[in-house]
């Protein structure tokens, strides 16, 4: 065959992912189960897990005020699907044969209750997020990647110990208030995404993001991205399909890596 033989390939004939539909409410759940238990140990590998903290959510398809959740005391490498645990509005497990982390339910309860829209949130002690959070200072837009939470994340500007209260959940939910993000002063970051794939991608690459601003910073003065690039870029890559599309080549190791996640 010669190049002047070739012909481009229909774009419908290309393969190209996109988020599944599901047929029973049950399959959904697997679904989400099966990402959530990938997250997981994605954010082991990335060591984000600090001793017991650090917990991802994912809402129940359908009992939407109950959310799936790590057991407490858990490492995130070695979690499997049937680890998972299903709590309650109360903050009773439900589902599951271990105990859930107070402070999980304290602030994840309150995200999910203030934003029906959300269908994971994730939170964890990672070392840039936890840096990034002492100064007390929002991402800027300093690379393409951080555009994504350009005018996307708020900052909870206060700590006052380990979150075990809901009402210290409230108030960190009002702070996220409608962004995919907020960094928690003194402690580390959260994230929140229409889907497991894209609240954990979100988390992943706010942490990277963090990791390249203190790196810049450091190194000395730095050319922020203007506003309106800042703002298109946003456009182009703060939504969460962008998210899930971006999670799904780690989606692919781990689950090459990590079979037994899925039991």
């Amino acid at each position: 065959m010669s190049l002047s033989d070739l012909q481009p390939v229909p774009a419908d004939q290309l393969a190209f992912r996109l988020p599944p539909a599901f047929a029973t409410v049950e399959e959904e759940r697997r679904h989400r189960m099966e990402r959530l238990a990938a997250a997981l140990r994605l954010f082991g590998r990335f060591g984000f897990e600090e001793g017991v903290a650090g917990h991802i959510t994912a809402r129940d398809p359908e009992h939407t005020d109950h959310f799936w959740v790590n057991p407490f005391g858990m490492s995130f490498k070695q979690i499997k699907v049937s680890d998972l645990i299903l709590v309650n509005h109360e903050g009773q497990v439900v589902e599951g044969r271990h105990h859930v982390n107070q402070a999980a339910f304290a602030i994840h309860s309150m995200v999910h209750r203030a934003r029906p829209d959300v269908v994971a949130a994730a939170h964890s002690h990672s070392v840039y997020g936890k840096a990034m959070s002492a100064l007390g200072t929002l991402l800027e837009p300093l690379t393409q990647d951080a555009c994504a939470f350009y005018e996307d994340h708020a900052l909870f500007d206060d700590y006052t110990g380990v979150v075990v209260e809901t009402e210290e959940g409230r108030r960190i939910a009002r702070a996220l208030g409608s962004h995919k993000a907020v960094i928690l002063r003194n402690h580390g970051l959260l994230t929140v995404g229409g889907s497991v794939e894209a609240a954990a991608w979100w988390f992943i690459t706010m942490e990277r993001s963090c990791q390249a601003q203190l790196a810049a910073k450091a190194a000395g003065p730095t050319v922020p991205i203007s506003h309106e690039n800042a703002k298109l870029t946003h456009g182009q890559i703060g939504n969460d399909l962008v998210g899930w599309i971006n999670f799904q080549p780690l989606l692919d190791q781990i689950l090459a890596s990590d079979p037994d996640l899925l039991d």
